[in-house]
């Protein structure tokens, strides 16, 4: 595999997390979405290209890295009290859910939120990354704040479905982005079609090209249609990511085709401007 490379895009002594070259922030303004499924699997996607990759799960209320990658280890934790995060399918990784027992609820206020979350910025071992990626929980509440706020994002992706209804919603998060000066690097439009394995025609379950029309009409690019399959629902159930189990699969390429967009716009990102 040909060595990437990968340009940096947060700027020298902007972030808490200096040896991290660029951070994604993986959003929805609507629950239910596949969020963390775009996000996991986009993140294995570029580990698999080469690139040294983490994964910050930002929902500390509900937690779901440590399910969907089948990983329930503790992480280490140093002689200085700094947190190692756990290594698995060759990607780092930090959640509550590594923390926290898994039948005991996480009932915080939201100061409480802000202040776990920037612990995981700055108090995780990330060591030097290419891209680190952050699963924010829906909505446009104290944790997107806080971190738009304490690390300089290279973007975020927002993530939808076709609905008119999950639009709406992501319409406002867009917005909210916009006011705090981080760039939204595209939208990915997952559960877009259903592709019949005995007759190959695609259906459009919840409606066509929402996604793609929404994007257009707000002048942001459309990154990817997702398709909605058992093998991508099961994969992440079972603990063995679609990028992982069958990273040869017409789905699994889907990601890698997003992974690699993304890389893309982080090099154009990277070029110095006119002036």
């Amino acid at each position: 595999m040909a060595e990437l490379h990968i340009p940096r895009t947060l700027p020298e002594g902007a972030s808490v997390i200096p040896l991290v070259r660029n951070a994604i922030a993986v959003a929805s303004s609507k629950g239910g979405v596949g969020k963390s499924t775009v996000c996991i699997n986009t993140a294995l996607s570029m580990a698999r290209m080469g690139a040294s990759v983490g994964l910050l799960d930002a929902d500390i209320y509900g937690p779901s890295v440590q399910l969907m990658t089948g990983i329930q280890q503790q992480p280490e934790i140093t002689s200085d009290n700094r947190l190692l995060p756990v290594e698995a399918h060759g990607m780092s990784m930090m959640s509550m859910g590594f923390l926290a027992d898994e039948n005991t609820p996480v009932v915080w206020r939201g100061p409480l939120l802000a202040q776990a979350v920037q612990q995981f910025l700055a108090q995780v071992e990330w060591g030097e990354l290419d891209f680190l990626f952050l699963d924010l929980p829906p909505g446009t509440g104290d944790i997107p704040l806080t971190l738009s706020q304490a690390i300089a994002l290279s973007g975020v992706v927002i993530v939808t479905t076709p609905q008119e209804v999950a639009l709406e919603d992501v319409e406002r998060g867009i917005a909210m982005f916009e006011k705090v000066d981080v760039d939204v690097l595209g939208l990915v439009e997952n559960m877009s079609y259903y592709l019949c394995p005995h007759c190959s025609e695609r259906h459009e379950i919840f409606g066509h090209g929402g996604g793609r029309a929404f994007a257009q009409r707000l002048g942001i690019e459309c990154l990817g249609e997702l398709p909605m399959d058992a093998d991508i629902r099961r994969g992440g159930d079972e603990g063995t990511p679609i990028a992982i189990a069958a990273p040869q699969s017409s789905h699994a390429q889907a990601f890698a085709d997003l992974a690699s967009r993304i890389l893309t716009i982080t090099a154009e990102l990277a070029q110095p401007g006119p002036g």
